[in-house]
């Protein structure tokens, strides 16, 4: 059984990650760009941690992606633009804004949880609301995966009420796949990495 954090193993890293920067040349030569591909390496191996199952991987992973949490925010430290302390706060309020069923806003009162469809509405509002788009589709990187791209462009149309009809092509029948899981309310990109590695699993013979 685990034990409710206490807080002091991440305040003890944060020291770690100071004195690393201090006394490791390696370490201290880094940047926010030249880490960025190692950001993105350990995202992926995270994310292959999670579709193995293996909670004791799933652990080890999460903690290489939260050195480079803590490698960001002491090199922003360090240049006097944020800090560690900074970010949390940040997402702090942020969960506080966006989950309205669960926090009262100051001096109000809690909404209506509704269904996860509603809350999950509710959240897009008041992410948009902050944001301040000038399009529907503004802020939506197009280097995420094509499949997530395209999850994310169509929810973001059909959201805003637009016709979101795929042509015959073979880009368009794979969009229109993309629309068919989100009907059945699946992720289409884990769906695919799901039968993939089934693919492979059989090729191995496993």
């Amino acid at each position: 059984m685990t034990t409710p954090a206490s807080g002091e193993p991440l305040l003890e890293f944060l020291e770690v990650m100071r004195r690393l920067r201090a006394e490791c040349s390696w370490k201290a030569g880094q940047t926010h760009r030249s880490l960025a591909r190692y950001l993105l390496e350990e995202t992926h191996e995270t994310l292959e941690a999670i579709d193995t199952g293996d909670g004791e991987l799933l652990r080890e992973e999460l903690g290489d992606l939260l050195l480079q949490v803590y490698f960001h925010a002491v090199i922003a430290e360090e240049a006097g633009e944020f800090t560690l302390d900074d970010v949390a706060a940040d997402i702090t309020a942020k969960m506080h804004r966006r989950n309205p069923h669960v926090f009262a806003p100051e001096g109000g009162q809690r909404a209506e949880a509704g269904t996860p469809a509603e809350i999950n509405e509710v959240w897009e509002s008041i992410k948009a609301q902050e944001k301040r788009r000038t399009s529907v589709t503004e802020g939506l990187p197009d280097t995420l995966p094509a499949l997530l791209y395209a999850d994310k462009v169509v929810d973001r149309l059909e959201r805003a009420g637009a016709d979101v009809e795929p042509d015959d092509s073979l880009g368009g029948r794979l969009l229109a796949l993309v629309r068919e899981a989100r009907a059945e309310g699946v992720d289409p990109e884990q769906t695919l990495r799901d039968a993939v590695r089934r693919l492979h699993r059989e090729a191995e013979g496993d």
